[in-house]
């Protein structure tokens, strides 16, 4: 018997939950220090909960010995998924116009501001954007593949976390 044999299914799915974060993280790493793509603000928001997963699903894979450990683990795993997605379709919104971003980086210009408090809004304000797709596939973002291949993953380990405790029953 190999060792993954030996794994509780809440140790191996937390190596899927590294794993599944490590390589959206690294796409995302990819794109802006390979690509020269410059990520937004809500980019940002999206890397870290998958800097969470991937922590979590290391520390289910490590707590072999204690499957219950794991299966918190993997929840918090699962919960750091579904709010990069979550974060990713309410990009995905930005993008599109459906509703405002962050006044840091959707270009929305405060009303009443002074000359001077003006000038200091503009010289201080981040040229990325986040209602700007600075890239897409298929017609989908970065932000919009985020959201459906995160919830993807998360919605795989979920489901292999629920098989997990029916068996236990």
């Amino acid at each position: 018997m190999t060792l993954a044999e030996r794994l509780p299914l809440p140790s191996k799915l937390g190596l899927l939950a590294a794993l599944g974060s490590g390589a959206l993280l690294g796409g995302a790493y990819y794109f802006q220090y390979v690509m020269g793509l410059s990520p937004c603000e809500m980019c940002y928001w999206q890397r870290y909960p998958h800097m969470v997963a991937i922590i979590v699903g290391l520390l289910a894979l490590a707590s072999f010995a204690w499957p219950r450990l794991a299966l918190v683990f993997m929840l918090t795993a699962i919960t750091a998924l579904i709010v990069t997605a979550g974060i990713g379709v309410f990009h995905v919104g930005v993008e599109y116009h459906w509703w405002a971003g962050p006044q840091a980086c959707s270009g929305n210009v405060p009303k009443g501001l002074t000359p001077e408090q003006l000038k200091k809004y503009l010289f201080g304000a981040k040229m990325v954007r986040c209602d700007e797709t600075a890239w897409a596939m298929w017609g989908i973002s970065m932000a919009g593949w985020n959201a459906i291949l995160s919830g993807a993953l998360a919605f795989v380990l979920a489901s292999g976390v629920a098989s997990w405790v029916r068996e236990r029953r």
